[in-house]
């Protein structure tokens, strides 16, 4: 079960939303524009179809998503849990890399893209021309530095960059419609362009069809308005389970914000169309990247255009915000608990501090370009939701929602089109994704590697039973606990392995003994909480336990013997027949393995006096 700070703050959903929104809501400074560059004429018909797709796909998708993962796992702990074991884990670790992705991409590619109107604003002093990748990378540290202040300072800062960045695209909104309600010969010419160019109208429709997908950093925000959850301000009656007023207020979230996000794009896609010439678009053109302020300047005057620069500077500064919310709460949910990430991977200020050296590199390696940067944010993008697609179509099928799986089906093989399509299209995306993927992979595994010799237990508990047996040992004045591979637990193998070991290792016969099995169930996971019960089986006393690994395990409860009654524990094995390097193999990804000196060597590294260690025999 997921546990959180409690001290961690909560918010009303309305601030997270601004929090997400600043990443989401910030594509409408360049959205219009790549509208218009990959459909011409057609942008309006493009971007309605876009919007359908968020309002009948993303948003439907992710408020079950906001459901069934209310901790903030998003999609990625929904399809963890169809994939058992190292699967499971090996799933997560490539969706964390097209994650890594796409918020860290966010985080860089709006720095840059504020850098760059910083730099092409009139008033710009001539000195910080040509400086884009300096300004970016202050731009970074700066965003960095607030989050190390904390989440309140940034959910406060981002409520006032969204209030007033809507605002005054609302203003630019109002006074485009209003001045195509004056020009409307220009809405006659659109439509005739639209004819001489496309014929009839399926025609159109199919032609905007296929474009569509080249619009679809519209669709981003999704992933991480569920991966912010958890800061978002539920009922008092919550429970951890079903924190039900969290889940009411992430799907306000998401609804509110694609309902936004909607009427927005619809307008500006139209107002923009129309209202601005085809060659101002194109690379160099004064609308380029920047359509909307371009009406802002041309019908508001400079004064309010400024206005409007400025605030757009910041929403796309801070638009890595929300980046940086999402990774906080995605990496401490996953990797440390799989042993893939030191144990302060799960507190905030270090993983700032790692995010935005990764992001200092990837900005110096782009040289603070947009356009390089563009198809890897779209690649991530669209995995993750591809991913949340299918996930809660598995869901649906799982509860035997018939209905639901055909749509939720359709929803997905959508998105793999369009996946499929914007990689064939930009390859390049893909292969900074999959660069995200093998680091994550490798970085994983080598810390799992590293941190494989640690007790591993939580903690441990022993049932009464279990307890009782021990503290009458104790009392005798030695404890003697001998290990055990599970078969049948018939009396035979009990009697023959008693035997062997009071033969190999001297154990007098008036010594009673206790044997210790050791269940693995998911070797995959790294820490888990030991509840030891006592099993008899004729006149054998066995200790029972379910972990994830079979050395650490041991240690762990011997240490927790030694705790409880004071008494120093011997502990009996038997060599583990094999070749060395396979068994080590064997324990780092199956628990299992050389349980001998392995267990030894974790009690060494955890109990540096040896005086304080139970003591490990080994038969011949």
């Amino acid at each position: 079960m997921v546990k959180h700070t409690p001290k961690e703050h909560r918010h009303p959903w309305w601030k997270v939303m601004c929090l997400t929104g600043v990443d989401y809501f910030s594509t409408l400074g360049y959205q219009p524009g790549i509208a218009a560059l990959a459909a011409g004429v057609l942008s309006p018909l493009a971007t309605l179809v876009l919007v359908a797709l968020t309002l009948l796909g993303a948003l439907p998708v992710y408020r079950r998503v906001a459901k069934e993962s209310p901790h903030g796992g998003g999609s990625i702990a929904m399809l963890a849990n169809f994939l058992p074991n190292w699967w499971g884990k090996l799933l997560i670790l490539v969706l964390l890399g097209f994650a890594a992705t796409d918020f860290t991409i966010t985080m860089t590619l709006s720095a840059a893209d504020g850098a760059a109107h910083i730099v092409e604003n009139p008033y710009t002093p001539d000195f910080m021309h040509g400086h884009n990748l300096l300004i970016t990378l202050v731009l970074l540290a700066l965003l960095a530095a607030v989050f190390l202040k904390g989440f309140t300072e940034a959910i406060g800062i981002a409520v006032t960059l969204v209030a007033v960045f809507l605002a005054l695209n609302l203003v630019v909104a109002v006074v485009g419609v209003i001045e195509v309600i004056r020009n409307a010969h220009l809405v006659t010419d659109w439509g005739h362009l639209l004819t001489a160019q496309h014929g009839s109208p399926i025609a159109m429709i199919g032609v905007a069809l296929l474009v569509f997908p080249k619009l679809a950093l519209g669709l981003s925000g999704f992933e991480t308005g569920v991966a912010v959850m958890p800061q978002i301000k539920g009922d008092p009656g919550d429970s951890d389970d079903f924190p039900r007023g969290r889940i009411i207020g992430a799907r306000k979230l998401l609804t509110t914000a694609a309902i936004i996000m909607s009427c927005f794009l619809i307008v500006s896609s139209f107002i923009t169309t129309i209202l601005i010439p085809d060659s101002a678009f194109q690379p160099g053109g004064a609308a380029n990247g920047r359509a909307l302020a371009y009406l802002a300047h041309e019908h508001l005057g400079n004064a309010f255009g400024t206005v409007y620069d400025v605030s757009t500077i910041a929403i796309l500064w801070f638009a890595g915000a929300s980046a940086m919310a999402g990774l906080l709460n995605l990496v401490p949910r996953y990797l440390p608990r799989f042993g893939m990430a030191p144990e302060w991977a799960r507190q905030i200020r270090p993983l700032v501090l790692v995010f935005a050296t990764v992001a200092f590199g990837i900005t110096w390696y782009f040289d603070a370009s947009v356009d390089a940067q563009g198809a890897a944010y779209a690649t991530g993008v669209l995995v993750l939701i591809t991913s949340a697609a299918v996930a809660v179509t598995l869901s649906a099928w799982r509860k035997q929602q018939r209905g639901r799986v055909i749509a939720f089906g359709a929803v997905s093989l959508i998105f793999v089109y369009t996946t499929i399509d914007n990689i064939i299209a930009k390859p390049e995306g893909v292969h900074l994704a999959l660069l995200f993927v093998l680091a994550i992979i490798v970085v994983s595994f080598a810390s799992r590697a590293r941190r494989a010799f640690e007790l591993r237990a939580v903690e441990v508990t022993f049932d009464d039973k279990a307890g009782q047996i021990i503290d009458d040992l104790a009392a005798r004045g030695e404890i003697r606990i001998v290990t055990h591979d599970i078969d049948q637990r018939q009396p035979e193998e009990y009697a023959e392995k008693e035997a062997d070991q009071r033969r190999e290792s001297h154990i007098p016969d008036s010594e009673p003994i206790l044997f210790l099995e050791v269940i693995v169930k998911d070797p995959s996971e790294f820490s888990t909480h030991l509840l030891v019960t006592e099993v008899d089986v004729a006149q054998y006393h066995i200790l029972s336990v379910e972990a994830a690994a079979v050395p650490n395990s041991i240690a762990a409860i011997l240490l927790a013997i030694r705790d409880r009654t004071g008494v120093i524990p011997h502990v009996y094995f038997e060599w583990t027949e094999g070749n060395p390097l396979i068994n080590l193999l064997r324990f780092i990804f199956f628990g299992e393995g050389e349980v001998a000196p392995v267990t030894r060597e974790i009690l060494r590294r955890a109990v540096p006096r040896r005086s304080q260690r139970p003591h490990v025999h080994v038969d011949s």
